[in-house]
C-alpha cells in the first residue's frame, strides 16, 4: 500500500527537496553508458542498483540536514513501451522493471525517512517522444492509451503518486492525466520550457496549465516546471494570474544553454551551483505556492545544497516571504 496516496504531504505547503539530474549524473560523474537515457536498465544488476541508491542518498542527506521533506522519483522516465522496445524489453519485462524501481525506493524510505524528512515516492512517466522536441505528437486519446500501460503498472505498487516529466505539448499532458484518473492515482504534470519561456510546441505555460485543467476537471494534483534554467522562466511567469497557484514545483536545469545547444554538447555544463541556488530560490517571489524545489539535467547535490542555503539566507535575492518559508528559515536558524 502507498503510504501517502490518500493524503499527499506535497499539498500541505511544507517544503520539499527533489533529487537532481539522475541520468546526467550517471553519465558524466559515474561514467555509465545509458542508451536512450534509460537509467532503469541499471536495475538489472546489483552495481547498477547501488549507483541509483547512492544518488538518492546524496539528496536525502541534504534534505535531512536542512530538516525538509524529499520527493524521490523512480528511474522510469524511459520505461514505457516504445523506449522499452528499443532496449529489448517485452511488455511484461517493462511492468516488472517499473515495479522493481518502486520496491527499491520503498525499501530506501524504510531506512531513511524521519518525522522531519518525509519521503514521497513518485513514479516517473516520460514523454513518448523526445523530451526536448515536440515533432511527433499524439492526440489526447492516443496519449492516454499509450501511457495507461505504465501508469497501471506503477499504480499497483507502493508509489504515492505518478509524475509526468519533460512534457513539451499539451495533448500528451492531458492524455497522461486522463490515464492517471482512470487508474485512480494522483498525478503531477511538469512542462519543459524553451529559453523564451514557452513550450517547444509554441504554447505558453499559462495555456498549458489552463487547458490541461479545463479538459481534465483539474484532476492533476499540481503542476511543475522542469528541464529549463531558472533564468528562462521569467517570460513564462511575468503575466501573473491565478493559474500560477497551480504550480508547486520547479526542477531546473543547471545550464543556461538552449535545448538545441545541450543536444549537441559533448561535455556536462553544470553551471554555477551558487547562482543556480539563488535564482531558484528567488522564484518564490512569483510562485507563492512553490514548495517543491530541486534540479534536473546537469544538477547534483551541490545545486540542492545551494538552493536551501539561499532559502535560509532569505532577503531580496531569494524572494523572502512569510508563511511556511519564513518558518523554515527560522527553524533552520535555531538548529
Amino acid at each position: 500500500m502507498s503510504k501517502y496516496r490518500n493524503c499527499l504531504p506535497l499539498l500541505e505547503d511544507r517544503p520539499f527537496l527533489t533529487d537532481g539530474g539522475l541520468e546526467t549524473s550517471l553519465i558524466f560523474h559515474e561514467g555509465v553508458e545509458l542508451p536512450y537515457f534509460a537509467s532503469y536498465d541499471l536495475l538489472k544488476t546489483e552495481r547498477g542498483s547501488a549507483l541509483i541508491e547512492s544518488h538518492y542518498e546524496r539528496f536525502t542527506n541534504v534534505a535531512r540536514k536542512h530538516g525538509v521533506g524529499i520527493v524521490l522519483a523512480t528511474p522510469t522516465w524511459r520505461a514505457s513501451r516504445d523506449w522499452g522496445i528499443k532496449l529489448g524489453y517485452s511488455g511484461s519485462a517493462l511492468t516488472d522493471i517499473n515495479r522493481r524501481a518502486v520496491v527499491q525506493l520503498a525499501n530506501f524510505r524504510s531506512k531513511w525517512e524521519t518525522p522531519a524528512t518525509p519521503i514521497v515516492i513518485v513514479g516517473t512517466i516520460g514523454p513518448r517522444g523526445d523530451g526536448y522536441k515536440a515533432y511527433s505528437r499524439m492526440s489526447t486519446t492516443e496519449a492516454q492509451n499509450y501511457h495507461q500501460e505504465q501508469i497501471d503498472s506503477l499504480t499497483a505498487t507502493q508509489v504515492d503518486m505518478v509524475g509526468g516529466f519533460t512534457l513539451n505539448y499539451i495533448d500528451e499532458a492531458i492524455g497522461m492525466v486522463q490515464a492517471a484518473k482512470m487508474a485512480c492515482v494522483p498525478i503531477s504534470i511538469s512542462f519543459t520550457l524553451e529559453t523564451d519561456g514557452r513550450l517547444h510546441s509554441g504554447e505558453s505555460l499559462e495555456e498549458a496549465v489552463e487547458r490541461t485543467d479545463a479538459e481534465t476537471m483539474c484532476y492533476a494534483s499540481f503542476f511543475m516546471i522542469n528541464c529549463a534554467h531558472p533564468s528562462h522562466l521569467e517570460k513564462a511567469l511575468r503575466s501573473g494570474g491565478d493559474w500560477l497557484l497551480r504550480i508547486r514545483g520547479v526542477r531546473a536545469n543547471a545550464s543556461k544553454l538552449s535545448h538545441a545547444e545541450l543536444d549537441c554538447a559533448d561535455e556536462l555544463d553544470d553551471g554555477n551551483p551558487l547562482e543556480f541556488g539563488e535564482e531558484t530560490a528567488a522564484l518564490r517571489g512569483v510562485l507563492s505556492r512553490m514548495n517543491i524545489v530541486g534540479g534536473c539535467c546537469g544538477t547534483d547535490h551541490r545545486h540542492a545544497e545551494a538552493i536551501w542555503r539561499a532559502i535560509e539566507r532569505g532577503g531580496a535575492h531569494s524572494g523572502q516571504q512569510g508563511g511556511y518559508w519564513a518558518s523554515l528559515v527560522g527553524d533552520v536558524a535555531r538548529l
